[in-house]
């Protein structure tokens, strides 16, 4: 009995320990440091209301914004996850061949790869700064703008990841389609 009751105090300390005391100290750690972050990194408008979050990726369908990558769950932020479907999939390629057709990619124009496939939380709140580009004809017409307008948005907020190292620019989704708004 003695055994029981000491392995019951141990168990407790240590979930006092690592669930509460860890998560309340990686929080205050948070909150410290990067304040916007440990908030969500939500964008509110002028009156203060929630718009979104530069974390989480958010279906756009007009054709006057650039659309974010596929999700496999519908882009609800619940709920992150992948589909789980091989790639060897049948419904794969069928939803590969409707998102490439809903683009109007052709052999000639293909669709950059990540505009195609869904990332592994299917919450990935960004693009590359090919696959934006690659929509700025579409945004540009239903916006009634030059393409060079639009172009040029996308390549002043294409960011580098990595820094210096990282060759390939991405573009939050998100922050683009607020910039487009503000043509």
């Amino acid at each position: 009995m003695h055994s029981l009751l000491a392995s019951i105090r141990i168990a407790a300390a240590t979930l006092l320990i690592c669930v509460a005391g860890y998560t309340t100290a990686v929080w205050a750690v948070a909150r410290a440091f990067a304040p916007d972050a440990a908030k969500g990194s939500l964008i509110t408008a002028g009156d203060g209301t929630i718009i979104g979050s530069r974390q989480v990726a958010q279906a756009f369908t007009r054709p006057g914004y650039v659309w974010p990558r596929p999700s496999a769950v519908d882009y609800n932020a619940a709920g992150a996850g992948g589909s789980n479907t091989s790639p060897t999939s049948p419904d794969l390629a069928v939803r590969g061949r409707e998102i490439a057709d809903r683009y109007g990619a052709t052999p000639q124009t293909p669709l950059p790869a990540d505009l195609a496939a869904a990332s592994g939380a299917g919450l990935d709140p960004h693009i590359s700064e090919a696959g934006a580009l690659y929509q700025a004809a579409r945004v540009a017409a239903a916006r009634g703008v030059e393409p060079a307008r639009v172009e040029a948005l996308i390549r002043s907020a294409a960011v580098a990841p990595g820094g210096l190292p990282t060759r390939e620019r991405i573009v939050n989704v998100l922050e683009l389609n607020l910039a487009l708004d503000k043509l």
